[in-house]
């Protein structure tokens, strides 16, 4: 039979297409069933592009969210870029939200077009497990390019929105190429029947999931090993441990 290249070079198209179709489907799945269903392939996608802030602009939100990133990245295989430009993580935390500091390069750069530069260099490179990049505005463009990144070399991005000022925090509804976008709260933790501190507790909205719903659910903050948990006075209840779903995606 004679050869066809032409047959032979729309195969090889189509194998590729394909085959960034099944990596774009790969997930890292929450381990809550509930959280998980709301997210498409059931679990967060991993060569994609995700936005995180927490849910006000005071630091102890901001904290939250740096934690749930944390927690994130903590689950994938490999070092972790963490692109910052104000040194103030706090590593031990981090450590409690199962991201070791030995797993952590962390690169300190200017301003957010330094930031984007760096993440975007990091994503390509291909073998790290995620690159997370605190960055106060993040356009449509300068997303679709982490998120064609994110998908060419297979590894997860997270955009870790922070704010100097109150005028940057609009920037956050402006419509982005991220697969989702989640906001973080701290809320009260469980009443212990000793004296302490009980665990940590999150109101996590899934602010905007494409081809996924969005909604918001109270959950335990990260453990040890970067995984959230259904707080047991809540497991029962419907509506909480559920998701709420949300009437509108930001």
């Amino acid at each position: 039979m004679r050869p066809e290249p032409a047959i032979d070079d729309l195969r090889a198209r189509i194998e590729k297409i394909e085959g960034r179709r099944r990596r774009a489907r790969s997930v890292l799945p929450f381990g809550i069933a509930e959280l998980d269903a709301r997210l498409p392939g059931g679990g967060l996608a991993l060569g994609a592009l995700h936005e995180i802030a927490g849910g006000g602009n005071g630091a102890i939100d901001g904290a939250a969210a740096a934690l749930f990133a944390g927690g994130v990245a903590a689950r994938t295989r490999g070092k972790v870029l963490w692109c910052i430009t104000r040194p103030d993580l706090f590593a031990p935390a981090l450590a409690q939200a199962g991201l070791k500091a030995d797993r952590v390069i962390y690169v300190e750069a200017g301003d957010d077009k330094t930031i984007l530069a760096c993440m975007e260099e990091g994503i390509r490179h291909g073998g790290l497990g995620a690159v997370v990049g605190e960055v106060a505005r993040l356009t449509m463009t300068a997303s679709r390019r982490l998120q064609l990144a994110a998908e060419e070399a297979h590894t997860i991005g997270i955009a870790l929105r922070r704010w100097r000022r109150q005028t940057e925090a609009a920037d956050f509804g402006q419509p982005t190429a991220a697969m989702t976008r989640w906001r973080i709260s701290v809320l009260p933790s469980a009443p212990l029947p000793v004296p302490g501190v009980g665990r940590h507790r999150w109101l996590i909205e899934l602010i905007r999931a494409r081809a996924g719903d969005s909604a918001d659910f109270e959950l335990e903050a990260c453990d040890g090993t970067g995984r959230l948990a259904v707080p047991a006075d809540l497991a029962d209840r419907q509506g909480a441990a559920q998701g709420r779903q949300r009437s509108a995606a930001g």
